[in-house]
């Protein structure tokens, strides 16, 4: 499984716009995908402030999410003000998610922009969730 929390400031004026591209996002990644665990849209209390929690059965699942034309082809991105990805890991029995993988590979059978998602979201699991997951 793999777990990310999306941590979002979005541009002064921008907010309505956001949470539409929200709905359809949301709407489209359960309707299409069967890797999909949790995918959910949230207000922060800062103003402009928002939350994605995303949770994938695996990070090849959350790589076909991150390709998905209804996601990689809308532009989120214009909307930013700041952005930033954040692993998480679910601690066991206080929470129905499992352990997180936070590493995929690049593979000559995928397209260069799953490989470039791959590189860009990889990263080493830390090594103080290992010791408390033990």
């Amino acid at each position: 499984m793999s777990t990310l929390l999306a941590h979002v400031k979005i541009k002064q004026g921008l907010e309505n716009h956001w949470e539409s591209i929200a709905k359809r996002v949301f709407a489209a990644t359960h309707e299409n995908e069967n890797g999909c665990v949790r995918y959910e849209y949230w207000r922060g209390s800062s103003e402009r402030s928002y939350y994605v929690l995303l949770s994938f059965k695996s990070f090849d699942d959350f790589m076909t999410h991150q390709v998905a034309d209804y996601h990689h082809n809308v532009d989120f991105r214009n909307c930013f003000e700041a952005f930033s990805l954040e692993w998480v890991d679910p601690i066991e029995n206080a929470s129905p998610l499992k352990q997180s993988d936070t590493s995929g590979e690049v593979s000559a059978d995928k397209s260069d922009l799953w490989n470039q998602y791959v590189k860009n979201h990889t990263a080493k699991t830390p090594e103080w969730w290992v010791k408390q997951r033990n």
